[in-house]
């Protein structure tokens, strides 16, 4: 069975924290990452870029791109993309490429700061 991990913190800890702060804590997260690589259950690593350069996309027809990550507290976080284009403008329209696909769905676009690619997971039944 495949989890995603999703970390949360108070935005603007994290924003306020020295480049020795955040290096320190990064060592200390890469020593727990590289460890779960070596024992095939890692896969992709993400630090998601802060939430004042997210836009969400909503709305009919091509939607409506609003600045910030402000989905509807009813609405849940179903799944994640990583993509990789040049520009936001780029990114929007991959979403709405998903979204065509899925038109009652929200999309919220944020950069990624930091990306560890990890190793491949294969599933792995439980017996």
């Amino acid at each position: 069975m495949l989890y995603a991990i999703l970390a949360y913190h108070a935005e603007g800890v994290v924003e306020s924290w020295s480049e020795e702060e955040d290096a320190a804590l990064m060592k200390d997260l890469l020593e727990v990452n590289d460890r779960l690589v070596r024992e095939k259950h890692l896969g992709p690593a993400a630090r998601l870029g802060p939430t004042e350069s997210a836009v969400t996309l909503r709305g009919r027809g091509l939607g409506l791109v609003t600045d910030g990550p402000f989905a509807e507290t009813k609405e849940h976080l179903l799944g994640f993309y990583v993509v990789d284009y040049p520009t936001m403008d780029a990114a929007v329209a991959a979403a709405r490429e998903l979204r065509s696909a899925n038109p009652t769905a929200v999309y919220e676009i944020r950069p990624i700061s930091l990306y560890i690619p990890g190793t491949p997971i294969e599933t792995r039944e439980e017996h």
